[in-house]
């Protein structure tokens, strides 16, 4: 499976940008993708979790404000974020697991400013 991660770039605070993660090869033994984010000196954090599941999970940083959703002629799983916050800056990577292995995606920055 390889995943490509886009939609990143430099976005005001209080703005919205949508990422965008497609999968190709063997997707039809995806079990999950998730979407993660990594700020500068900070370690690699989950965003939305467990797409393909039917249930996503958010945690408390974005709740409210980062949704997603899942084109599924196009293997793609989107994340809209809306209102974002300087703290927001980071590369975004998507994940998705076969089983027990991990597939990431190369990643996509994202920089709010004030």
């Amino acid at each position: 499976v390889q995943l490509q991660a886009s939609g990143g770039g430099l976005v005001q605070a209080g703005g919205s940008l949508r990422l965008s993660c497609e999968a190709s090869g063997s997707t039809f033994s995806i079990n999950a993708i998730e979407w993660y984010r990594q700020a500068p000196g900070k370690q690699r954090e989950l965003v939305a979790g467990n797409i393909i599941g039917g249930f996503t999970n958010y945690p408390d940083s974005v709740k409210g404000r980062f949704t997603v959703s899942r084109n599924y002629a196009k293997n793609t799983v989107y994340l809209q974020m809306n209102s974002l916050k300087p703290e927001d800056t980071a590369v975004y990577y998507c994940k998705a697991r076969i089983f027990q292995d991990d597939y990431w995606g190369q990643g996509t920055l994202v920089t709010v400013s004030n």
